[in-house]
């Protein structure tokens, strides 16, 4: 039963405990648990496999909300059109995205790059109180710098 992917799970758990970082040790309980009462594989693939889309598609949610109590409405929007804070706000969105399509795309063909991206993360979660948002932009920089590398060689 302790095999090596409890013990890394179980390490994980225990960073997210002593980080204080509840979304490491909760991600880390619930895949030890999924192990411990061994759900079927395919249920396991199809976190792997959808799990990204369906944490943006709750960040988003979140972020919409307060579009959606009416907090936010057309008349902020035209008025923090008006800021150049509001532009480069904009363009990092547009930057973020675009990072992140990337480096799904990346990540597709170079599936060796997951561990370090995820050893990234989990340093910055644990450590430096990040969010594991890390390992799609951190490919899309990846595959970016990539590029740049590549142009100058």
């Amino acid at each position: 039963m302790w095999n090596s992917p409890y013990l890394f799970l179980g390490l994980l758990l225990l960073i997210g405990i002593f980080g204080k970082n509840p979304s490491l040790w909760i991600a880390s309980g619930i895949l030890i648990f999924l192990k411990g009462v061994r759900v079927d594989q395919k249920i396991l693939d199809t976190i792997q496999s959808k799990g990204i889309n369906w944490g943006i598609t709750i960040i988003t949610i979140a972020a919409l909300m307060p579009i959606a109590t009416g907090q936010i409405n057309f008349k902020h929007l035209g008025i923090s059109m008006k800021s150049p804070y509001a532009w480069i706000g904009m363009l990092s969105g547009i930057a973020v995205a675009l990072l992140g399509k990337s480096g799904v795309k990346f990540l597709a063909v170079n599936p060796d790059m997951t561990v370090a991206l995820v050893l990234g993360t989990i340093i910055a979660v644990a450590l430096f109180k990040g969010l594991a948002v890390g390992p799609l932009i951190g490919a899309g920089i990846a595959y970016l710098t990539m590029q740049i590398v590549d142009y100058f060689k």
